[in-house]
């Protein structure tokens, strides 16, 4: 494996791990214990240190927008960000430099606030290694910060993918509910852990039951002490499950 393209084996495991939700909405009955001032993100930022922008999946946002955003959170809030489907649904991975050049010039403007580019992928996209080594080459030449890939084909998980994605760094999410069995575990490259939480039963509705949670915490916790940067992102957000599922995480971890 080449030399860790994000070092910083110096964090303490509390400071690697970052909890938080899709979007910074915030469900009304949560206000109280939220600051009464602020914009919704600086106010979600008092209280969670990540946040997943979706929305860059659907349209772009302008470099400005992002470092407006940066500028609003602590300094150790950070930010991972959905690659646009123009690159992953539409070109899949494919002849997409153009693409790549665009969006990261754009979400430059989160600068050191930039935690992790997440990838993706639809589930009718089988695993092509030439693909995505031309992919994920270009990637890199433009950008040595994490990055978490979500595929969804059973062709993805696999010795040759894993190997692959290891070698370029790439860690491979684990998304909850789990459709492929080999997916009920973080993959590929250690140094990242990235888990994902839609909701169970009901996906993007339900909340998670505490001893669910409890589990996770444990989890979590020892992926950070064996030096992985972690994130941990509820996306039960229809009905405002996902920052109480996201509070109770990060007060169970002690991050801050």
């Amino acid at each position: 494996m080449q030399a860790s393209l994000f070092p910083d084996q110096t964090l303490s495991p509390g400071s690697r791990i970052k909890v938080g939700c899709a979007g910074w909405s915030l469900p009304r009955a949560l206000w109280p214990g939220f600051p009464a001032a602020g914009t919704h993100l600086q106010r979600y930022a008092a209280r969670l240190n990540a946040v997943e922008i979706n929305s860059s999946f659907y349209r772009p946002h302008q470099e400005a927008t992002y470092a407006r955003w940066a500028a609003s959170v602590p300094d150790d809030f950070r930010f991972s960000v959905k690659l646009p489907k123009t690159i992953t649904h539409q070109r899949r991975l494919a002849d997409c430099t153009g693409l790549l050049d665009t969006f990261l010039g754009q979400v430059g403007g989160l600068g050191g606030r930039l935690g992790c580019l997440l990838v993706q992928l639809p589930p009718s996209l089988a695993f092509d290694a030439a693909t995505v080594t031309s992919f994920l080459r270009a990637l890199r030449e433009r950008h040595g910060g994490p990055v978490a890939l979500e595929p969804r084909h059973a062709s993805w998980f696999s010795a040759p993918a894993d190997a692959l994605l290891d070698a370029w760094q790439v860690g491979r999410v684990l998304a909850d509910p789990v459709v492929h069995e080999a997916g009920r575990i973080p993959g590929c490259f250690a140094g990242l852990v990235y888990v994902r939480l839609h909701g169970s039963p009901r996906m993007y509705y339900s909340a998670y039951d505490r001893a669910v949670l409890d589990a996770l915490i444990i989890r979590l916790e020892l992926a950070a002490r064996s030096g992985a940067n972690v994130w941990c992102l509820f996306d039960n957000t229809a009905e405002g499950a996902a920052v109480a599922d996201a509070l109770y995480t990060l007060q169970g971890l002690a991050v801050r």
